[in-house]
Parts: structure tokens; C-alpha cells; sequence
């Protein structure tokens, strides 16, 4: 069975790279355009995540269903002659697009025989500024056989696409395109595959998973450590990962959140914004006070994982937003390294 798995996820990993990998010949158009913009590297400050007004606008149902669940981070490509006025028509050539996939054999994970529904759906609210696009959310529901008063659908799969605070990106395209830059998957990765391959081939576009490295899994921590909670939901704690032979060897650090706020305050000079001198100095005061306890250099690790109240982030490109609060902000901490990886 063991050996099954391994296999399976091998060729979803396979299937995923071949199809979210490669340029098309309109990006590579693209391409010469930003590269006439100079994007703006990992910036000396930022400010902390705040409450955006345009969540007033959110559905709290979609809202959520967002939040508590494990995401798989993508970049994509900006969406060639995309309309919010034909969601209902994507959404059937995309049904019928998996139907086609189904019959070729390959392994979509959709039920056994094939009772799905593919919807599109608008994501309001969910944006940082009046000027980005709306997010819009596309999910694969199973088919209830019951009667139709007695309906329920199961959620097979589901992604959605966002751009928040996302300037740098919109200045440097045409109105042909639509900036969607940062892409959140939950479900089989057969599936996730798929799904990007009908968008590819629909929009011109393509997805690159979204690794999140030790330096802005750093800054995530600062960043949300600096949030102002009214109630904290879980300890604040940071995974590093030891390379070793013939094993790696993980070592979990468990912070209570309070105490982790206290240190965050200490370091902390700039009213509503973090420097990068602030998150190098917290993240220094975590190191001493470890070496101190369990004489260990946890600077001669790798960072990979960051929970706090506020949400979780694994380097693998995993993320997990546990805040309503502090949705918009997070997205768009999100959304700056999408477009950075984008260029």
C-alpha cells in the first residue's frame, strides 16, 4: 500500500510539474514588458496586517470556508481575455474539459462515475484595493443521488485566485489581462493538475508552485506576532529543519503567544510597520534564548514552518489562515512574493 501511495503521488507530482511549468508564447510576450518595469525587491519595511474595509463586503459562509483549511500555494500568470461575465459558461467547459481527462484515463479524482458539477463563483471583498481584480473561487462537487430537496454536494476540490494590493503587477499589463497572481489549492493534486491544464490552455497563462523560504517565513512570524489578537487560539511556534545523515532531524520551538507578543514589543520602534532590522533582531532573540536553554545554534538550521495565531506557512508552499481578522493582510503578503516570483 505504502508503495501504491509513493507511486501515485510521484505521478501527480509529475503530472504537476509538465503542466504547470513552461512558458507560452504570450508570456513569453509578456515577458519583454516587465522586464521594461523594475520590480521591487523584498522591501526594508512593511506595514502590519491590518482589518480591510473592503471585508465588510465578504460573504461570512465563503469567508469561512476559507479559513482552518491547508492551501497549496501557486503564482500564475496574468489571465488572457478572461470575463466575470462567463463564469457559468467556464464552468461547463471546465466539467466538460475533466469529463474529456476522465475518459483518457487519467487518474481524476472526481467519484465513480463521474458525478460532479464544477461551479465558479465571485470571492467580493476580497481585495485590498478598489482597483484588483475580484478573487473568484472554482470548486468540483460531487453529485448527491438523493432527491433534490434532500440535495447536499461534497466538496471534491477546491481553488481560488486572488490579487491583493497587487499595483506593481496591474501597471505593467494591457486590459486584455487579468492580474490574478496568487492561486490557493485544497484537494487532490490530480486534480489541482487538471485544472491548471484548462486554465493554460483557456487563458494563455501558467502556474508555478509557490515555495515560501526562511527569510519571508521570518518575516511572516514578525508580521504576525506583531497582529493585535483579541483572543489568542494557539501557541506561537516555529519548526527548523537539521541536516543530517542519514536522516534530517526537526526541532519544534513552543512559544505562548503572550510571551511571544512581549518579545515582538520589545524589539518593535515603528508604530504600524515592521523593518527588517526588527524581524533579523526577534528572530535573533528567539536563537540566544534557545542557545541559552538547549545550547543548540539554531542559525546553523533552516527555518520551514511558522504558526502563530494569526495563520501557519511551511516552505513546501502550505499555508493555513486561522484569522478572519487578518485575511486581507496575509493575502497580501502572499500576493507580493506570487508577483515576485511572476517577474
Amino acid at each position: 500500500m505504502d508503495s501504491y501511495e509513493s507511486t501515485h503521488q510521484h505521478i501527480a507530482s509529475s503530472r504537476l510539474k509538465d503542466y504547470f511549468i513552461g512558458a507560452t508564447p504570450l508570456q513569453k510576450r509578456l515577458e519583454s514588458v516587465r522586464k521594461q518595469t523594475s520590480f521591487v525587491p523584498t522591501p526594508p519595511r512593511r506595514k502590519i496586517p491590518q482589518c480591510s474595509q473592503l471585508q465588510e463586503d465578504n460573504d461570512p459562509q465563503k469567508v469561512a470556508f476559507l479559513l482552518h483549511k491547508q492551501w497549496t500555494l501557486y503564482s500564475l500568470t496574468p489571465l488572457y481575455k478572461f470575463s466575470y461575465t462567463n463564469l457559468k459558461e467556464y464552468a461547463s467547459l471546465l466539467s466538460a474539459f475533466i469529463a474529456a481527462e476522465k475518459q483518457k484515463g487519467l487518474a481524476v479524482e472526481v467519484g465513480e462515475d463521474f458525478n460532479i458539477k464544477v461551479t465558479f463563483s465571485t470571492l467580493l471583498g476580497m481585495k485590498g484595493t478598489q482597483r484588483d481584480p475580484e478573487a473568484f473561487l472554482v470548486q468540483i462537487l460531487s453529485k448527491s443521488q438523493l432527491p433534490s430537496e434532500n440535495r447536499e454536494h461534497k466538496v471534491l476540490w477546491t481553488g481560488w485566485f486572488c490579487c491583493i494590493f497587487g499595483d506593481s503587477l496591474l501597471e505593467t499589463v494591457s486590459e486584455d489581462f487579468t492580474c490574478v497572481p496568487l492561486f490557493l489549492a485544497n484537494g487532490a493534486e490530480t486534480n489541482t493538475a487538471i485544472v491548471g491544464t484548462w486554465f493554460q490552455k483557456t487563458f494563455d497563462c501558467y502556474f508555478s508552485p509557490l515555495a515560501i523560504n526562511a527569510f519571508n517565513l521570518s518575516w511572516m512570524a514578525a508580521m504576525w506576532t506583531a497582529c493585535k489578537m483579541d483572543q489568542y487560539m494557539a501557541a506561537t511556534e516555529f519548526l527548523w529543519s537539521v541536516p543530517c545523515s542519514p536522516q534530517s532531524l526537526d526541532i519544534s520551538y513552543a512559544i505562548h503567544p503572550e510571551d511571544a507578543k512581549a518579545l515582538w514589543d520589545s524589539v518593535h520602534k515603528t508604530p504600524g510597520e515592521v523593518t527588517q532590522e526588527e524581524v533579523d533582531l526577534f528572530m535573533d532573540c528567539l536563537y540566544s534564548h534557545f542557545h541559552r536553554h538547549f545550547k543548540i545554534h539554531l542559525s546553523a538550521t533552516r527555518l520551514v514552518r511558522v504558526s502563530t495565531s494569526v495563520a501557519s506557512a511551511h516552505t513546501d508552499g502550505k499555508i493555513k489562515i486561522l484569522c478572519h481578522k487578518y485575511l486581507i493582510g496575509v493575502l497580501a503578503y502572499l500576493t507580493e512574493l506570487a508577483i515576485f516570483q511572476i517577474d
